[in-house]
């Protein structure tokens, strides 16, 4: 007898889990410019409240982890959203049109992944380090708990493992978070004249753990993206460019690493993300009849529930739903604006570009959650690509004009959050779906739990975003209702906002993209000859994450990688059994997901802090410049990594 599975107690868990971690998210979003991912919290949160519970299973928390999952990620829509503020064209967020725009766009991530799902999940060998993370914890729990077909004492050991990495990477994001430690390290330097690099490492050992998950390939391209920003592009452009009289050196490094290297890596993205996905159309066109005919062998009763997706007819009618309502949120937008007449045109230009553009990013991120996990999934390099696209192509149809041009920004703005909500979804859902394809779930009831989130998250952002707004504001922001003394400063929304005005107002630099777009081709050429010759693959979409991430968001990925590999190699030589091997690479897998668990875990208690406190660092012990903080957090890290690869290795050999 199949375990329940989608049940109404999961679904409101979930939800009551997805509105407390949205409300987070929004806040360090705005805050820091990063949000992060809920799915791995919610499982352990599900497994403790359910395994009260006699009648719970496995596959009833990983659909608690898939509604949960959704504040993660649609939460990011405040990447572009609050841009409407930021540009003066909302003194507030309207509720039923923002709810709609989450909704809408969310909706449309679900459907769009669906076709996806055995192209980049089934059939594919991705690492999906976050995904598989998560299976791994509910596979403990469930086997913690006695469940049929687990091994009691492989489960006890898994337990260990993933308790030491949660223990570990909790106990020094803790230690950080006081300040003691510290979270990362910094800064510029000179070259030769007036050429500048820099470096930034992050003491993550959540990242560590990813990097661990994602393999060697995926960490050797990050690094590789690396050394293209920073040992190349940053050097050679400030050598071009000398830093302005009055403009201290490293700020002037900071600014052409943002403005210019970061918009290199965009366009490396760009091209790297429409090659991967022309190799992708056919599994892709496989999957969509795959998917139809998993349907209707469902409807006869024959078909395997771990194969079954949302039926086609329900596919078809909430995409066509989802965009007659982006539709009409259009037409209501542009109502009694300065663009009024130019409604039809618009609205002929937003729908193609949700429906269509949505599919293709829907896919991109899809995959860079695949490549790299969902958290670390560069969305805000979609989004740039999505505002300069949109804006563009209203550009050529609607010629602006100085009445015009802040309607027009802030049309683009809107158009591109449906999409962004689009892609945020579809970032985590493929990730989600895999979880459930290790843990032997139904792709159609966790696609129905998600829409479930989706929902939940919808109706949350809105009154969160405007509870912020009124008590903080948004740097840069003229409409607001009070002005707060440090108002929040929106990174993401306010470069998307920035490059939005650009490209209507005609003074957008083009340069730094089009030289991505040829790096781009350049590591497409080297990487399928590279696979001609069989050798270790270098995947170009990797790359390009590398150039536009900061380093403090790879460093350590690449190291996880590299070490990952290393510990995998040793224990293979070592196993006298294929078996032995496969317990040895399952305990690495178990630790890094314990790793990413215990920053993930932490990251949710902190951001309610910061929030309840209205404290950047409510548990600080020490001043942000704490002289031994880098040193404590460098040898702690390396003092955590080194204990535990230690436990790994004797219990791989006992």
């Amino acid at each position: 007898m199949r375990p329940r599975e989608l049940t109404a107690r999961g679904l409101l868990l979930g939800a009551v889990i997805c509105t407390a971690f949205t409300a987070a998210n929004v806040y360090l979003g705005l805050k820091v410019g990063l949000t992060f991912a809920s799915s791995i919290p919610a499982a352990v949160i599900s497994m403790a409240i359910l395994s009260a519970v006699r009648d719970s299973s496995i596959l009833e928390n990983n659909i608690v982890q898939t509604v949960a999952s959704a504040a993660g990620t649609l939460s990011a829509i405040i990447f572009v959203l609050p841009g409407l503020v930021i540009v003066g064209w909302w003194a507030e967020f309207p509720f039923w049109l923002s709810a709609l725009i989450c909704l809408a766009g969310g909706i449309l991530g679900v459907m769009f992944t669906i076709p996806l799902r055995r192209a980049l999940v089934t059939n594919s060998d991705l690492p999906y380090p976050e995904g598989v993370a998560a299976a791994e914890v509910l596979k403990v729990g469930s086997g913690t708990r006695g469940d049929a077909g687990t091994d009691a004492g492989e489960a006890r050991e898994g337990l260990t493992a993933v308790l030491l990495g949660t223990i570990s990477s909790a106990g020094l994001a803790i230690v950080s978070a006081t300040r003691v430690a510290a979270a990362e390290i910094g800064g510029f330097f000179n070259l030769a004249g007036t050429a500048a690099s820099g470096y930034q490492i992050a003491f993550s050992m959540a990242l560590f753990g990813a990097g661990h998950l994602v393999g060697l390939s995926v960490g050797l391209a990050m690094l590789t993206g690396m050394l293209i920003a920073w040992a190349a592009a940053l050097p050679i452009l400030t050598s071009m460019q000398p830093a302005p009289d009055g403009v201290a050196f490293a700020t002037h490094a900071a600014s052409v690493w943002r403005t210019q290297v970061r918009f290199i890596g965009a366009g490396a993205i760009a091209v790297a993300a429409l090659w991967t996905l022309a190799k992708l159309a056919r599994p892709v066109i496989g999957g969509l009849i795959a998917t139809i005919a998993s349907s209707r062998a469902a409807q006869a009763g024959t078909g395997d529930e771990r194969d079954r997706d949302i039926s086609g007819p329900w596919i078809v009618g909430l995409t066509v739903a989802c965009i007659a309502l982006s539709a009409a949120l259009c037409v209501a937008f542009v109502r009694g604006t300065p663009i009024a007449a130019e409604t039809t045109t618009l609205v002929m230009i937003a729908v193609p570009f949700v429906l269509i553009g949505g599919f293709l990013i829907a896919a991109i991120c899809g995959f860079m959650a695949g490549l790299i996990g969902a958290s670390n999934s560069p969305v805000s390099g979609v989004g740039i690509l999505s505002i300069v696209s949109c804006a563009s192509v209203l550009v050529l149809a609607v010629s602006p004009t100085d009445p015009t041009r802040p309607a027009l920004v802030a049309f683009a703005l809107f158009v591109t959050a449906i999409v962004f909500a689009c892609a945020t979804i579809a970032n985590d859902n493929l990730q989600d779906l895999k979880t459930g394809q290790l843990v032997g779930a139904s792709p159609m009831r966790q696609q129905v739990a998600l829409i479930v989130g989706v929902a939940a998250g919808a109706a949350v952002i809105p009154p969160v975003l405007n509870l912020l707004s009124h008590a903080y504001g948004f740097a840069g922001a003229p409409n607001l209702n009070t002005v707060a003394a440090n108002p929040l400063p929106a990174p993401q929304a306010t470069l998307i906002s920035a490059l939005a005005q650009g490209v209507v107002g005609g003074n957008l630099d083009w340069r730094s993209i089009g030289i991505g777009t040829i790096v781009g081709v350049a590591l497409v050429i080297v990487d399928e000859l590279r696979g001609m010759m069989k050798r270790l693959r270098i995947p170009p979409l990797a790359v390009g994450i590398g150039i536009y991430l900061p380093m403090s968001a790879t460093f350590a990925v690449v190291v996880g990688a590299i070490v990952g590999n290393w510990y995998n190699g040793r224990t293979s030589r070592a196993a006298g059994t294929p078996a032995q091997a496969g317990r040895a690479e399952r305990l690495g897998v178990l630790v890094a997901s314990g790793l990413i668990v215990g920053e993930s875990l932490f990251g949710v208690l902190n951001a309610g802090l910061i929030v309840t406190l209205a404290s950047d660092a409510p548990i600080a012990l020490a001043p942000a410049d704490f002289a031994p903080g880098p040193w404590i957090g460098a040898l702690g890290m390396v003092a955590l990594v080194v204990a535990l690869y230690r436990w790994m290795l004797r219990r791989a050999s006992a």
